[in-house]
């Protein structure tokens, strides 16, 4: 208990500070990691499947953009991104597709429930919008 104490008064004082700078160490600590893991699980549910590519494109350190290219076509944009405890993903229309997305809804969920098979079920669901 002393140790999480400590922390609290090391995060409050950084606060009083710099709360610029505060919020972005924050950042990089607890929420950076989480993205990092998002996008390693969209690579990790399309690696048998050699056709599927992700290409990052656009992205910001808050948001990861990919386009989805099947057959080396580019098809659609992937967004994954976080906000207010939630892993947010989305897919929209992009240029030179051939391809439409149907509008819908961000898919999300808790940090607390991110997993290979939530995101394989996101990405199933998202695709499903996708048509010639």
């Amino acid at each position: 208990m002393p140790q999480a104490r400590f922390a609290q008064q090391c995060d409050r004082l950084s606060l009083a500070v710099d709360k610029t700078l505060h919020d972005r160490l924050v950042w990089e600590r607890t929420e950076a990691p989480v993205l990092a893991g998002l996008v390693a699980l969209a690579h990790g549910v399309l690696e048998d499947r050699d056709e599927f590519e992700l290409t990052e494109e656009g992205a910001t350190s808050a948001v990861k953009r990919f386009v989805l290219k099947v057959h080396g076509n580019r098809v659609a944009a992937l967004t994954l991104q976080l906000g207010d405890g939630q892993a947010k993903l989305a897919i929209q229309a992009i240029e030179r597709s051939a391809f439409k997305v149907a509008p819908g809804d961000t898919l999300s969920i808790p940090y607390a429930g991110i997993d290979a098979g939530w995101m394989a079920g996101s990405l199933d669901a998202l695709f499903a919008r996708i048509s010639r």
